[in-house]
């Protein structure tokens, strides 16, 4: 068994072994013409619990065959420009290369006598990070496994600032699309039920100042704590961007930690069109940014970034075996001393590998690729009678709802939009997203795919639209 662990004795094997496995995926890439099979669940779960084990197959072209059948046939391709569904991106190929490198070397960046280089990468990236943002010389941050650990360590730290021992009496405040992690981080951080107010948003789904204003006069009337502001720069649902100077300006007015959620946004930061749209970012206490949205990296590789490095200590605890304070004064740098986390990839090293070889530029151009398709699409749906687009995108995301002209009940609608994505999905043609806006379902599109084309967006639309007049004409012969 020793034979299978990687070290120099077995450099030949693992050379081979990961050539076969990138060859299968080299070949699946290339040969896949849509981005899902349509398989169910009640089809593909008997394959996998069939599987035996305690029985293993021993050679490596064996298991990469019956990884056809479970796993590579029917996984979900967001490398395909007909996946418009999630905040998924394709991603870069000098990252794959990044991630390739750092599971073989398999180096932990909770402390330096497990990483070294890797350490310094991180943090120089970091550096890149918050002087894209603004955040000023003071300014630190860590990487994270995604936006939903970020925002939560943000809010630790926001806590921890706010200098209260009355848990009850914190507020958090956060629009009403924000993201979920808010309500969650906040019950992790033991705030009562209320301690999220949601803040009403405009007809652009962005966070109403005015909404923001009265809230907060009314948390200091009633003798409570404004802990946190949280202002999004890029919602899930619909990729639009909070107010940042005027909310930055209530935070200052109110005494209120501003964090940035741009896990979505975080793109711009590269964009060499319309960085302009996250002005006042420069202003947050505290930002998200998810590589693995709009950096085109493959997941895990997320970050977040604080303006006052000591703020990080709210998160640091010194154990005599890893990280012992002496270390601290000796300049040693542990991670771990600013992580949620201990064990920890070296997830930096993806990016690290994309702006080695692409630079920002190329990052940038790609994510502006992607909202000036949106721009476009949403031209299209705003032109076609067949569907009701809900707001103009600021990001590359667009929610639109199917309107048949002879159906006037909306819950009929309603049904015939859920049909169309689930029907679309089992077809394996296309996969959208779905949400609600005012209590009614509609259909997302997320563009994150620079080989998407308008055409792909027709294409689509044309299915959808097909999809949703059978399931109506099929209600009616039902009815009738």
């Amino acid at each position: 068994m020793r034979s299978h662990l990687l070290n120099g004795l077995t450099a030949e094997h693992y050379r081979r072994s990961v050539t076969e496995g990138v060859e299968r995926v080299a070949a699946k890439l290339a040969t896949t013409d849509r981005p899902f099979t349509g398989v169910t669940v009640d089809a593909l779960a008997p394959r996998i619990d069939a599987i035996d084990l305690d029985r293993p197959l021993g050679d490596t072209g064996a298991v990469l065959d019956e990884l056809e059948d479970v796993y590579l046939r029917d996984a979900v391709y967001f490398h395909h420009p007909r996946y418009l569904a999630h905040l998924n991106c394709p991603v870069v190929i000098p990252a794959v290369l990044g991630e390739a490198v750092l599971s073989a070397v398999n180096s932990s960046l909770d402390t330096w006598d497990q990483s070294a280089g890797g350490t310094l990468i991180e943090r120089r990236l970091i550096d890149w990070t918050t002087a894209r943002i603004g955040l000023g010389p003071a300014a630190d941050g860590v990487f994270t496994s995604g936006g939903t650990q970020s925002n939560l360590q943000a809010l630790l730290l926001a806590r921890e600032e706010a200098k209260t021992d009355t848990l009850a009496k914190l507020r958090v405040f956060a629009s009403e699309v924000s993201h979920f992690s808010v309500k969650k981080s906040a019950k992790l951080l033991g705030l009562g039920q209320d301690a999220v107010v949601s803040v009403p948003v405009d007809h652009d789904k962005r966070m109403q100042t005015v909404a923001l204003a009265r809230e907060l006069e009314r948390c200091r009337k009633d003798g409570l704590v404004p802990m946190a502001v949280v202002a999004t720069a890029g919602t899930t649902d619909f990729g639009s961007i909070d107010p940042l100077p005027e909310i930055a300006e209530l935070c200052a007015q109110f005494g209120a930690w501003l964090h940035v959620d741009a896990a979505y946004g975080c793109g711009l930061l590269a964009s060499l069109k319309y960085r302009d749209r996250i002005d006042g970012i420069e202003r947050a206490d505290s930002v998200t940014v998810d590589y693995h949205k709009s950096f085109f990296q493959p997941v895990s590789s997320s970050a977040v970034l604080v303006r006052d490095a000591s703020t990080l200590r709210h998160a640091t605890y010194h154990a005599e075996y890893l990280n012992p304070r002496r270390m601290v004064q000796e300049r040693i740098p542990n991670q771990v001393d600013k992580s949620l986390q201990t064990t920890r990839r070296f997830d930096a090293l993806k990016l690290w590998m994309t702006l080695r070889v692409m630079g920002a530029d190329g990052i940038g151009q790609l994510f502006d690729e992607v909202c000036e398709l949106a721009a476009e699409g949403w031209k299209l749906l705003a032109a076609d009678p067949r569907f009701d687009v809900v707001v103009e995108p600021t990001l590359s995301t667009l929610v639109f709802r199917f309107i048949p002209a002879a159906v006037t009940d909306p819950a009929e609608v309603d049904r015939a939009n859920l049909y169309a994505r689930k029907a679309l999905f089992a077809s394996g043609d296309a996969v959208v997203a779905g949400t609600k806006v005012g209590g009614r379902h509609y259909l997302k599109f997320t563009l994150l795919n620079p080989e998407t084309t308008t055409e792909d967006i027709v294409a689509v639309l044309d299915l959808i639209a097909g999809h949703a007049e059978q399931y109506l004409g099929e209600s009616l012969d039902r009815a009738s």
